[in-house]
């Protein structure tokens, strides 16, 4: 079937669309959290001291923030903060929906795209000041070139590079081919190793990638662009996952992950709903009965070749991982995603089909009944029935038309192309209805871990000019880095050297004898805390902040206290003398 373009153009564009409604939906919720606070703080500052922070902690998320540092130079905003993230999550869906449009047909990439972006992880990230949904982008984007470059390098029916002893009037043609093979392959290589800089985990998709040319039995000259690409991409990362070794403290908070991490991902990937998550498995089943048969041709790839190892293996293999090196958290496979709404779509697909087959087989069986063999009115006459030649291959039919089978035609008076597509859209928009209190909840800022604007806001109301104050630990800083103006005034007492300064997060604090004769001069002093620091289990390595433990639990009390989600403001006053 020859598709038409506007077919394609509204089955790609009407995601993305909706994908952007969703996501700019609340996307000014009132505060950043402490991740966001980072990108915030950091993509602020000039370009040599961004690149010395990197030396030091944060190089894997580098070239986001030198994209980001342009972004928060115009306006330096919540709302910008989150728009590249909400323009990724939107390029997603329409990404996907070219995929399903490319590998199966317009209907199904419609559905797909539809289904991604009414899926509450996407939403969510698509409101995030941080590079998952920038990563899940360029993944997605990948994979179409993948599919591209493939069909590329397999259009020339096995003929061999340099082809000699051929027809000269087929040279030009023959250059021209190979110019398509290299630009296409040139373009995924550097798609994903843009995407792999953007976060270096993203370089799971190979592996899934792999995957998808092993299961399409894919031939050698393919595997060796694609080897090629692919080993382009691993020499760009080397340098960053050198340097990324070395700061491997910062995930030292993950854990491995347990019993409940498969099942919380399958419903952060399908929805969290019992009403979705039944019967999008159930279309995702459809979809992989008999999943690789065919392709009618070896080389050919197929929508589940593509979308099953995209979806399963980079979580796994991460997952396998992270047993005995805790790295896997569910933002680092957000790229994943695109794979489940791509097999649902394909399982809704075979069922539409299904169901023709069925009405088609009723109505030809009354026509038996009546004496009549090729009622044009039941879609059934010469040209359109099954069987019937070319017709049964390259029909369009109206709507989002079939790439094989037979011509739709009228089913009881019902033009079904249309009435498939509508019902599709319509049983996503039933699913996006059901989802609307996780997302409504999503856009609440106490749905984050936390909200520095709070704790900000908080310290503005009770602190005055002067006040000391001290952060435990040198972390709690984040808030007042993100919103400075309700610290205006205050002192910071462990400071030694400022965050954009000193090449850190959140600066560099004074020693421990030089705090410590700080802390004796006050007799009050504000604690910005986080809870664990509170605690008295808790022992930190790094000498200045025992002492921030032992000299303010010895010889202050606390007076005040404000505490909200993540963070404590609490006033300590200096213990009366003993008498």
């Amino acid at each position: 079937m020859v598709v038409k373009r506007p077919q394609v153009a509204v089955a790609v564009l009407v995601p993305v669309l909706v994908m952007f409604g969703i996501g700019l939906w609340g996307i000014d919720r009132g505060g950043m959290w402490r991740d966001e606070a980072v990108t915030f703080q950091v993509a602020r500052r000039s370009l040599p001291q961004i690149w010395q922070l990197l030396h030091s902690v944060d190089a894997v998320h580098g070239l986001y923030y030198l994209l980001m540092h342009p972004v928060l130079a115009l306006h330096p905003g919540e709302v910008a903060l989150r728009v590249p993230s909400l323009c990724a999550a939107a390029a997603t869906a329409g990404l996907v929906a070219a995929l399903g449009a490319r590998l199966a047909r317009p209907r199904v990439g419609l559905w797909a795209g539809l289904l991604y972006a009414v899926t509450p992880m996407a939403g969510h990230f698509a409101q995030e000041g941080r590079s998952y949904a920038l990563v899940a982008a360029g993944v997605a984007a990948s994979t179409l070139l993948l599919a591209r470059a493939v069909t590329a390098d397999t259009d020339g029916n096995g003929r061999e590079d340099g082809g000699g002893g051929g027809d000269p009037e087929d040279e030009p043609v023959g250059r021209l081919a190979r110019h398509a093979r290299v630009v296409g392959w040139c373009a995924y290589g550097g798609v994903v190793a843009v995407t792999v800089l953007l976060h270096e985990f993203a370089v799971l998709i190979l592996l899934a990638h792999a995957a998808t040319l092993a299961l399409a039995r894919m031939p050698r000259r393919v595997w060796r662009d694609w080897a090629c690409a692919a080993g382009a991409v691993l020499l760009v990362l080397l340098p960053l996952a050198l340097i990324s070794s070395g700061q491997a403290e910062q995930v030292a908070w993950l854990r491995p992950p347990g019993g409940g991490t498969v099942e919380r991902l399958l419903r952060s990937f399908t929805g969290p709903t019992q009403l979705v998550l039944g019967p999008y498995l159930l279309l995702i089943a459809l979809a992989l009965r008999h999943p690789f048969t065919p392709p009618a041709r070896r080389g050919e790839l197929s929508l589940p070749t593509v979308a099953l190892p995209l979806l399963l293996l980079p979580p796994a293999a991460l997952i396998a991982v992270s047993r005995h090196w805790p790295l896997y958290d569910d933002r680092y496979v957000l790229y994943a995603l695109a794979g489940a709404p791509l097999l649902a779509a394909a399982g809704a697909e075979r069922l539409v089909l299904a169901a023709r087959r069925v009405g088609l087989a009723r109505s030809e069986a009354d026509g038996l009944m009546r004496g009549v063999g090729g009622d044009p009115g039941l879609g059934l006459g010469a040209g359109s029935g099954a069987g019937s030649g070319a017709g049964a291959n390259s029909g369009s039919g109206p709507g989002f038309g079939p790439w094989s089978g037979p011509e739709p035609g009228l089913v009881r008076g019902v033009r079904v192309p249309y009435a498939a597509t509508l019902a599709g859209v319509l049983a996503i928009t039933l699913a996006f209805v059901s989802q609307l209190p996780v997302l409504r909840q999503d856009r609440d800022p106490a749905h984050r871990p936390d909200n520095l604007a709070v704790v900000s806001a908080a310290a503005a109301q009770r602190m005055s000019p002067g006040d000391p104050v001290l952060f435990l630990p040198s972390l709690g800083r984040r808030s007042a880095l993100a919103y400075p103006k309700g610290f205006h005034g205050t002192r910071d007492i462990a400071l030694e050297e400022p965050a954009p300064v000193s090449g850190t997060l959140y600066g560099r604090e004074t020693g421990p004898d030089e705090l410590r004769r700080r802390l004796a001069g006050l007799d009050r002093v504000w604690v910005v805390a986080e809870p664990y620091a509170l605690k008295s289990a808790w022992y930190p390595s790094d000498p200045t902040e025992r002492v921030k433990v032992t000299v303010v639990g010895e010889e202050f009390v606390p007076q005040a206290e404000f505490v909200r989600k993540g963070s404590i403001l609490r006033l300590y006053v200096r213990r009366a003398p003993m008498m």
